[in-house]
């Protein structure tokens, strides 16, 4: 049976779209597919396709979700292949680095009725621009919640005991990274989840694949970042490769840290992003810090989460004006071609599996 997980290369956050699709492909890759076309052309079947063809194969597959709509795929990745295939079109538009020889284009454009896109010109216009209008305003929320959350957020760091912590983590290094692995250190980076269209998605599912221990770290106060980094760049030098989830608001902070190859993993946990398994150990970095404004920070945490709610609400909107688009175009896709594409390319990649 295949191993599947699920991670995201986008995330909405206070500063726009974040993402982490020019990470995807590195030295290591192989082959990289970056599927261009519009709306509804196609994309999600092929890689439904392509990544339900590699399941049946017994090939592990890990599935990259949209962060606007989770129900969709913007990429798929065959970790044991060191292949992948993702939507490489706005907001996250990706060109060859190494063309052909790593990456290379999939158009799927070329399955339009061109002639009949054209003739529905006006209709599809207002949807983009209605679509787009829409996830301005979910991230004009973002940001102001994102605003209001660092009010309460500094407070708490500012009291913080780094030294007690950096001690506890010394343990943790001790038992749990002693032994060196024979792996090239790597660290692959994806959003473990984030704010989409149907509120707030964590896939702690996929650590629970990887990970047969967990570490969580409880942490409202965004304090595990440097921690978890220490342990990312300790894990690296020791020949393990990891997965490094950053925070949407803020990628260059880590809150979740995957050692596969230990069946290890660290977690972060806060009201809205809550692990919700018993954990191998809990680490409470919320009792190495304290706030005396308590009364104030819970009428901020309520406003944030507030202005949350109204840019999931816009983000739903732009899911609606998104189907509405791919509606008009499906008539004039020939979905057979994309399908057969697919199938072209699944044999591609199954003809590279003896290379390993």
């Amino acid at each position: 049976m295949a191993s599947v997980t699920n991670f995201f290369l986008g995330a909405n956050g206070g500063d726009g779209f974040q993402s982490l699709f020019d990470r995807l492909a590195g030295e290591h890759t192989y082959d990289l597919m970056i599927l261009k076309g519009g709306p509804g052309v196609g994309k999600s079947t092929f890689l439904s396709s392509v990544g339900e063809a590699m399941e049946e194969v017994g090939e592990r597959v890990e599935y990259l979700r949209c962060s606007g709509n989770p129900d969709s795929l913007d990429g798929l990745v065959l970790p044991d292949m060191a292949c992948a295939a993702v939507d490489g079109t706005a907001p996250h538009t990706l060109e060859p680095n190494y063309p052909a020889a790593v990456d290379r284009i999939v158009d799927l454009g070329r399955f339009y009725d061109l002639m009949a896109a054209k003739a529905s010109r006006d209709e599809i216009v207002a949807l983009i621009q209605k679509h787009r209008q829409a996830n301005d305003r979910a991230y004009r929320c973002l940001k102001a919640a994102r605003q209001v959350e660092l009010e309460t957020v500094a407070a708490g760091q500012k009291a913080f005991d780094f030294q007690r912590a950096d001690r506890r983590l010394d343990g943790i290094i001790a038992r749990e990274l002693r032994k060196k692995g024979g792996e090239p250190g790597r660290t692959d980076y994806r959003f473990l989840g984030g704010i989409t269209c149907r509120g707030t998605v964590w896939r702690f599912d996929s650590v629970d694949a990887l990970c047969t221990r967990v570490y969580e770290l409880t942490d409202r106060w965004e304090l595990a970042g440097p921690l978890l980094e220490r342990l990312r760049k300790t894990a690296a030098d020791r020949g393990w490769n990891v997965i490094a989830c950053p925070s949407p608001e803020e990628p260059a902070r880590l809150e979740h840290l995957l050692i596969p190859g230990l069946e290890l993993g660290f977690v972060t946990s806060r009201p809205g992003m809550e692990y919700g398994k018993k954990p191998t150990r809990r680490i409470r970095l919320d009792a190495l810090t304290h706030t005396e404004e308590q009364g104030r920070e819970r009428l901020l945490r309520r406003m944030a989460a507030s202005l949350r709610e109204e840019a999931v609400s816009a983000l739903w909107d732009a899911k609606i004006a998104h189907d509405a688009l791919e509606a008009v175009y499906n008539p004039y896709v020939d979905f057979d071609g994309v399908r057969a594409l697919a199938a072209i390319e699944t044999g591609r990649l199954l003809s590279w599996r003896d290379r390993r």
